[in-house]
């Protein structure tokens, strides 16, 4: 049995080849199609290759060899009586033919260890490039989990700059870090006074964390820079001293001031004071632990859910965080707080400032960083913290 390949552009070439050789007894036993690979591919097309065989030759194939090889004499015989006739072999044609098309395929070997080498070097150095972002990106993390930003939080940032492959610079990264920051610690919310008289004015929080003192300085502010009508009643009863210290300031102030034990004298004090531009109310630090005290604190926002109002969760910046977190916890069923923010000039980080803003969304208002009354008090700067995050400060 004889068995060969034959190749042509199509199908129909191909076999038309094996059945020329073979003969019309030919049998076609296999057809498939092949495809150029690697850089081949651009500039060659695919060729289709079928597989013939023929059991023996019969008498057409030995009477078409004859005919070849008369053919080929004949052809010896013209060109050796006559030089002038030129004349060439099939065999020579093909010969060319491999010739040139050995040396297309070398240079196109050659074109491809070029592009492969391109291609090399612009991987490296995309790898090159991605790994000096990776650092850069490395050191602005480190730098906002070392202020005490949650790791969590600080990923969430930096997952929202735009790092498609580019080089970063350091200074395009800080300064879009530091938008984001900005971004995520939203817009302050501080008291507002409106002609629906009278505004309450609610500060809640645990104990020790100068929501007292925080009143001292507001109401000062009020008082003596917007001139406004303002009272301060105390719920806090427990700590003696605590009403003996806003009662001091109180004084100072020319602010009149109530004491109240339960809920029916704050229904009557806040009725006395119904004509006044704002009313601060110092409700007791209670323990986030405690849930009656924290019953307690709710049925006085209950009394006053007709007035308009504002509420103030006061909390320091020196907490741990997770302690912060089950204090946020607490008050998650007291709707539309404010996170006021004490003490920030006795921590080097204020990471928890972002943290807790990113908890619970609950917008920023006013942070304290001192015991002077009435100055060491402002409205929370967001690009301070965010440059301070970012060690704008050290």
């Amino acid at each position: 049995m004889i068995i060969k390949r034959y190749q042509g552009a199509s199908e129909k070439e191909a076999i038309m080849k094996a059945k020329e050789e073979l003969g019309p007894e030919a049998v076609i036993m296999n057809i498939k199609i092949v495809k150029q690979k690697g850089i081949r591919r651009l500039f060659k097309k695919g060729y289709v290759e079928v597989t013939a065989a023929i059991d023996e030759p019969t008498n057409t194939q030995r009477e078409r060899s004859k005919t070849k090889n008369s053919e080929v004499k004949d052809s010896d015989f013209v060109r050796e009586s006559n030089p002038n006739i030129i004349t060439e072999t099939a065999t020579t044609v093909e010969e060319r033919a491999e010739t040139r098309t050995s040396a297309i395929e070398e240079r196109l070997d050659n074109l491809a260890q070029l592009l492969e080498r391109q291609m090399k070097d612009a991987d490296e150095e995309q790898e090159e490039t991605l790994d000096q972002n990776s650092r850069m990106v490395k050191l602005v993390f480190d730098q906002l989990v070392n202020n005490e930003v949650t790791e969590e939080n600080a990923r969430e940032i930096i997952s929202e700059i735009d790092n498609s492959g580019a080089k970063l610079q350091l200074d395009d990264l800080l300064a879009s870090v530091y938008q984001k920051i900005v971004l995520k610690l939203g817009q302050m919310k501080t008291i507002e006074l409106s002609e629906d008289k009278p505004k309450l004015v609610f500060f809640i929080g645990p104990t020790g964390v100068g929501k007292t003192t925080t009143i001292a300085k507001l109401a000062s502010k009020f008082k003596l820079e917007k001139k406004c009508k303002l009272a301060i009643i105390t719920a806090d009863t427990y700590r003696i001293a605590a009403v003996e210290q806003i009662r001091t300031y109180a004084n100072i102030l020319s602010v009149p001031i109530d004491v109240v034990y339960n809920t029916e004298d704050m229904e009557k004090a806040i009725d006395k004071y119904k004509e006044y531009d704002l009313i601060f109310i110092d409700t007791a630090g209670r323990s986030h632990k405690n849930e009656e005290q924290r019953e307690d604190v709710k049925r006085l926002l209950e009394i006053a859910r007709d007035y308009n109002q504002e509420i103030y969760l006061v909390i320091s910046a020196t907490t741990k965080y997770r302690d912060l977190v089950k204090i946020t916890q607490t008050y998650s069923d007291i709707s539309n707080y404010r996170l006021l923010f004490t003490k920030t000039d006795e921590t080097g980080a204020l990471g928890n400032i972002l943290n807790i803003r990113m908890l619970t969304k609950e917008p920023l208002s006013y942070t304290t960083f001192g015991q002077n009354v009435p100055d060491d008090i402002g409205v929370t700067d967001a690009q301070f913290i965010a440059k301070q995050l970012l060690g704008g400060n050290e």
